[in-house]
């Protein structure tokens, strides 16, 4: 499969994320639900490493390797906790789409980070977002 295909299923899963968690956080710490929500995934994530047979790797990784995966791990972490705070307290609808900020903010600390040239149509897709995410939030 394409990583074209990927990214799909990932934006088709990430809403579902919205929606399940929404229901699911009615009247529950949205941390709680968090931590219970990142122990299944720990759960599934190790289940499927096993199944591929990849957890030999491990030992190869570097200590660079180690220390961006703890950092990505963390900011994970946090943008899940604001998230489900989001959700608990706002509309899926608004809330999902502010998050996809991260797609124009990607754009960005890519160029910054990782020398990444932006394409036209990274930066006129980055734009739109922006915009959609403002016509989401402010105009009713």
């Amino acid at each position: 499969m394409s990583w074209v295909i990927y990214a799909i299923l990932s934006a088709f899963f990430a809403s579902l994320v919205a929606i399940f968690g929404k229901i699911g956080i009615k009247g529950i710490s949205s941390n709680l639900a968090v931590a219970v929500r990142t122990v299944i995934i720990v759960a599934f994530a190790w289940g499927i490493v096993l199944i591929d047979g990849t957890a030999g790797q491990l030992k190869m990784w570097s200590r660079h390797t180690w220390i961006f995966i703890i950092l990505s791990a963390i900011a994970t972490g946090l943008s899940w906790l604001f998230y489900y705070k989001a959700l608990q307290l706002g509309e899926a609808s608004r809330v999902a789409p502010i998050d996809k900020l991260s797609v124009a903010l990607t754009i960005i600390l890519a160029l910054l980070f990782l020398g990444e040239r932006p394409t036209f149509g990274n930066i006129l897709g980055g734009a739109l977002v922006v915009a959609g995410v403002l016509v989401t939030v402010f105009v009713k």
